[in-house]
């Protein structure tokens, strides 16, 4: 019976001169590629302009590399920015932050959103998150299978039966240890699956930033749940309760909830409460002044009715202010 896989291959496919082609990043390009395929299929789709294509993949190429690797020293080597900042901007870009590209993804797409073009088309915010969330777990699918082939980023010591030994890695001891990236890389693909399948059967109904919300949960949240079967990429992190990576999950995971309960929480929902809220007020009154002494006493059939005509006052009140302020769900698009 298998009790481990040995893990010894070359991450670098071919040289060209001095210039290495490795696994990491054919497969970074691959999953960029097949996302250009994958949108330019959406936009058809949603009859939002071709062309639009080009200058998102652009926004998307710039603001992810630029926020991981500036996300990388930010979180994990801030003291680079002083000793060596030229490193920082350099090649071959050996530290890629998951959480920096992440906010440079949205920073990106902000500027995106903002385009004339983008405006004049419906392309908001919110929609073209929604859509890149698609492209952007295939892509991580991707990426993380690259960190498997260049044999880092990988977990502690195991003993289940698909353990691996890294035998390229002398960092840390050549034993059996979770492959992490597969986890991940697994936990990507499985939400690409999922996003596609939701934008194919409820783009016409579902509240914009749904899927975006879901995203982030989900991501983050398995984010949070691997880093705890991974080696700290990091001395400083073996002193804290949570790693760097587990912290800044947090944040991004209630901005998911906070994405969820803005979309599925309508103020329709309110009426109910606001009802029982002002019924509770009326009876007070009408318990009050019924305890006053005969003099004072009031009519309770009256205060009966008085609490019915001004339910009914609430009810229009908040009906019409409902019918004012209520805002039209937007359509969530697919990526194919």
């Amino acid at each position: 019976m298998l009790q481990y896989i040995t893990w010894n291959v070359d991450p670098e496919i071919v040289r060209i001169g001095a210039w290495p082609v490795r696994w990491y990043g054919l497969l970074f390009a691959t999953g960029f590629l097949l996302g250009v395929q994958i949108m330019s299929h959406i936009f058809r789709t949603e009859k939002k302009p071709l062309a639009d294509t080009d200058s998102l993949l652009i926004t998307m190429v710039i603001s992810t590399i630029l926020g991981a690797r500036l996300g990388h020293f930010l979180f994990y080597e801030p003291y680079m920015f002083i000793q060596d900042p030229l490193y920082i901007i350099t090649p071959p870009f050996g530290g890629l932050a998951s959480h920096g590209g992440i906010l440079g993804i949205i920073i990106g797409l902000w500027l995106y959103s903002r385009r004339s073009s983008s405006q004049t088309s419906g392309q908001s915010f919110l929609w073209v998150s929604d859509r890149i969330c698609i492209v952007a777990a295939l892509s991580g699918a991707f990426i993380r299978f690259g960190n498997l082939m260049n044999s880092e980023i990988f977990g502690k010591p195991t003993d289940v039966p698909w353990a691996f030994i890294f035998l390229r890695d002398h960092e840390f001891s050549q034993v059996p240890r979770h492959p992490t990236q597969l986890y991940e890389s697994l936990s990507y693909l499985i939400l690409f699956v999922g996003l596609f399948w939701y934008w194919k059967n409820y783009r016409n109904q579902a509240a914009s930033g749904t899927m975006l919300g879901i995203s982030l949960i989900w991501v983050f949240g398995l984010r949070f749940v691997w880093e705890f079967f991974k080696e700290n990429q990091v001395t400083f992190e073996d002193s804290m309760n949570l790693n760097m990576g587990q912290l800044l999950s947090i944040p991004a995971i209630l901005l998911g909830l906070i994405l969820l309960l803005r979309n599925f929480i309508r103020a329709s929902s309110l009426i109910p409460i606001a009802l029982v809220i002002q019924s509770s007020s009326l009876c007070y009154q009408c318990d009050y002044q019924s305890a006053q002494p005969v003099s004072t006493e009031v009519n309770l059939n009256g205060c009966d009715a008085s609490i019915s005509d001004k339910r009914s006052q609430e009810i229009g009140r908040f009906q019409d202010g409902m019918v004012k302020t209520k805002k039209p769900l937007s359509k969530i698009s697919l990526f194919t």
